[in-house]
């Protein structure tokens, strides 16, 4: 998968839009009063099936993701890009120049050298004493500790940034990291008086820390910091939610098992480890992220949660399994099969397919071990016979989720038993293996105490979603990941046939849906040659520029050659008029405007009668009415236009379609 296709498949269109356009649902589509031009009715469509947006106003005009930011924003393509990667959290080629990679290395050079350091406070300062005891007190060795490079940090605020000055890191870069608080004087030490837990990315280097606030400070909120534990920020190494700790240490073992056991606390991994556990994690958190589930699926392996799930860590957790399901769905089949050998419907079929079973898997596979109110580490310590037993007893996902629901829920009245149905209903529709669904809706039913034909009756029906995030019914059809056959089919056309450079020339890149292509057509206006053009392109944009490159194309030449490229043209004209028409008709017909369309068919008539329905500068300002006059002629000549292209398929069109729909 491209970079652009990854950030098209983390950005919803209509949560995006949604930020600065109030849209309001429209069957299966989304309208609104256009941001780009002044108007009473709403002529801006969002469809969040084909994750695309059309104006049929004033603007005449639509794209997708990239397309909206640019308009809104005014920017290029490349920018636009570079926003969403962020916004998404997708790392771009172009992103990782030599100056920002030499500065994260400083900033990973920074971490692992404040590593050292407070392991080394930990192991030798006479300040670290409290520390160490109570490592002892919890059964950590010295090889483990040193496995795991624990640290102390000493109760000084500039203890460490001395240090690091000292070794030639600047404050800048010492703020970059997290480890300093920025201050007037140029900041002091984030941790003091704390044990310190280096956080490793999965290759082993320190990407932050953890830090324990020790006996001696809990009751000085001074010391403390008010927390008992605190992390290194958001910084351009760390992102918490993306990583786990102990990754790099479990990830052999994990694979030899295929069994990855999930934790919450460092503690409890370094314990599991110590006793001979490597393939044990933790999350750093009561759930896991999207991301954190997307990592562990990778492993294909059974995931097991030791982990305090209360209700509101399991509804964390649960939406979590839902957006990496979503996103899993668009990532695999984006990788096994190629949407323009199947064409679009069974491309979205296959990938909504996908989907619905890595939803099943997420909720059926995943496995709970139950803790009986202990601590991993304290049951590994104490009790390993007892830990072993509860791995062994873990029971999947789902069957955790009902009986903590049901156990927090007054089943004695009607009203306990109604909050039970709606809170576990979305579970049971994750699932569609028929034995699995059969048995949780008999459960469901018995905990409810109604039929097991109601249930399967709320189940048929659909859920209530909200305006933003559940825009269709499924979380992959949310999020599509579009191919547009004909227009590569264009693009390869005038890549590679320099003679079509007089027909290219009279495109409007406003013809292509995508922005990227968009992108492409503009940049082979100004430069033609392949080596120019790529270099005047953001580099996330060569792998869909070499896609279209090596696509097969049919042997054409002379007359054949220029019908094809017409052809495929003509056809990118239809749809998109296509596009435009729908959304034009469903604005019309919309309830709100029937009011005022009385009054405005009459004006539009009597404008066309007149001769003149292309040129709508002559209707006078008369407000509401007169805006949707115009939308009518608007509308009639979109159709107009549409039935004037030719359907009937030209000479060399044969082998064009061919291609084109591969």
């Amino acid at each position: 998968m491209s970079a652009i296709d990854d950030v098209k498949s983390r950005i919803d269109i209509v949560d995006l839009i949604g930020e600065s356009v109030a849209l309001k649902r429209a069957g299966r589509n989304f309208r609104a009063l256009c941001p780009f031009h002044t108007e009473r009715t709403p002529s801006f469509h969002v469809s969040p099936e084909r994750q695309t947006w059309h104006c049929f106003g004033a603007c005449g005009t639509g794209g997708d993701v990239f397309s909206f930011l640019m308009k809104r924003q005014q920017i290029e393509f490349g920018e636009a890009l570079r926003i969403l990667a962020d916004r998404a959290g997708v790392t771009l080629d172009d992103q990782r120049d030599p100056k920002e990679d030499e500065r994260r290395q400083r900033l990973l050079s920074a971490n692992e050298t404040a590593a050292a350091f407070f392991h080394n406070a930990l192991l030798h300062a006479e300040a670290g004493a409290e520390a160490r005891a109570y490592l002892a007190e919890r059964g950590l060795d010295k090889p483990t500790i040193e496995a795991f490079q624990v640290g102390y940090s000493l109760d000084s605020w500039d203890a460490l940034r001395n240090h690091l000055t000292e070794r030639g890191f600047t404050p800048d870069e010492q703020l970059a990291a997290g480890l300093l608080v920025e201050s007037d004087r140029g900041g002091y030490d984030r941790f003091r008086n704390r044990l310190m837990f280096p956080i490793r990315d999965a290759r082993g280097r320190v990407a932050g820390f953890g830090g324990r606030v020790l006996a001696s400070a809990s009751d000085d909120p001074a010391k403390s910091a008010g927390a008992k534990y605190i992390n290194t920020p958001q910084s351009p190494i760390f992102d918490k939610s993306g990583l786990l700790y102990g990754l790099d240490r479990a990830t052999d073992a994990i694979r030899k098992e295929k069994t990855v056991v999930v934790v919450e606390g460092y503690m409890d991994a370094i314990a599991a480890h110590q006793h001979g556990m490597a393939n044990c994690v933790a999350s750093m958190g009561t759930a896991l992220t999207e991301r954190q589930i997307r990592t562990l699926e990778r492993f294909r392996s059974k995931i097991l949660l030791a982990m305090d799930a209360d209700a509101a860590g399991i509804e964390a957790t649960l939406r979590a399994l839902q957006e990496a399901g979503a996103a899993g769905a668009i990532h695999a089949s984006s990788a096994t099969v190629h949407p323009e050998a199947l064409g679009e419907d069974e491309f979205s079929n296959r990938t909504r397919e996908w989907s619905r079973n890595a939803l099943k898997r997420a909720a059926v596979n995943f496995f709970v071990i139950p803790l009986s109110g202990k601590d991993p580490d304290e049951m590994i310590r104490a009790d390993r016979e007892g830990w072993d037993a509860a791995v062994a007893a873990a029971k999947p996902f789902t069957d955790h989720i009902f009986e903590t629901v049901a156990n927090r829920s007054d089943l004695s009245q009607p009203n306990g038993r109604s909050q039970l149905m709606q809170e576990l209903l979305p579970v049971v529709r994750l699932i569609d293996e028929p034995v699995f669904r059969a048995h949780y809706v008999q459960r469901l039913a018995r905990l409810a105490q109604v039929e097991e034909e109601a249930v399967r009756g709320e189940l048929r029906r659909k859920p209530a979603r909200t305006a933003r995030r559940d825009a269709t019914d499924d979380p992959a059809a949310r999020q599509p990941l579009r191919r547009e056959p004909a227009e590569e089919f264009c693009l390869a056309l005038l890549l590679r046939h320099p003679e079509l450079r007089l027909e290219g020339s009279d495109l409007s890149p406003e013809l292509f849906l995508l922005s990227e292509h968009r992108a492409i057509l503009s940049a082979w206006t100004e430069t033609p040659e392949i080596e120019p053009l790529r270099q005047a392109l953001p580099t996330p944009l060569h792998e869909q520029l070499d896609r279209i490159l090596a696509r097969d194309l049919p042997v054409l030449e002379g007359a054949q050659l220029r019908a094809a490229f017409h052809d495929c043209v003509r056809r990118i004209e239809v749809r998109r008029l296509s596009a435009a028409k729908r959304a034009s008709a469903a604005a019309l017909t919309d309830p709100d405007v029937q009011q005022y369309m009385s009054a405005a068919v009459e004006q539009a008539v009597a404008l066309q009668g007149a001769g003149t329905p292309e040129d709508t500068s002559s209707i006078e300002d008369g407000g509401r009415t007169a805006e949707l006059a115009a939308s009518l002629i608007e509308d009639t000549e979109m159709g107009r236009r549409l039935h004037q292209i030719p359907t009937e398929p030209q000479p060399a069109e044969t082998a064009q379609r061919s291609e084109g729909e591969r």
